[in-house]
């Protein structure tokens, strides 16, 4: 897991590869990962939009953003977290990802940004 904290609100990464549903033979290699969201700031925020900087060993470069995540905007009270799970697909089974959360503040709409850290996302046969 990979951890980051940025103006009190800490943004936190797990992976997993998913061989089920990546087939090799087709440099097709997929991957879930999980982030926590936790709101240790005084304030009241709202999640409005995320970009992501996606990194293949093969040296494609990806970028997406949009708005919110998986469709959803949260709002996070001080104390507050949000968890969800999202996908990748890679070509050659190795690659990393990181990006930054625009968020607000609830009292003064003030907008700033989150890091999301970097990831690693590693088929683990190609750990040996």
């Amino acid at each position: 897991m990979v951890t980051e904290i940025t103006e009190g609100v800490k943004v936190s990464v797990e992976t997993e590869y998913q061989p089920e549903y990546s087939s090799p033979s087709q440099f097709h290699y997929v991957f879930t990962y999980r982030i926590a969201i936790e709101n240790h700031s005084e304030n009241t925020i709202q999640l409005l939009r995320r970009q992501w900087f996606i990194h293949d060993a093969n040296n494609i470069v990806r970028e997406v953003e949009g708005e919110g995540v998986v469709g959803q905007q949260p709002i996070l009270e001080p104390g507050q977290f949000h968890q969800y799970v999202s996908g990748c697909n890679l070509k050659s089974g190795m690659g990393k990802m990181y990006g930054y959360y625009l968020m607000e503040r609830i009292v003064d709409g003030k907008q700033f940004k989150v890091v999301i850290p970097e990831f690693t996302m590693i088929v683990p046969c190609k750990l040996n």
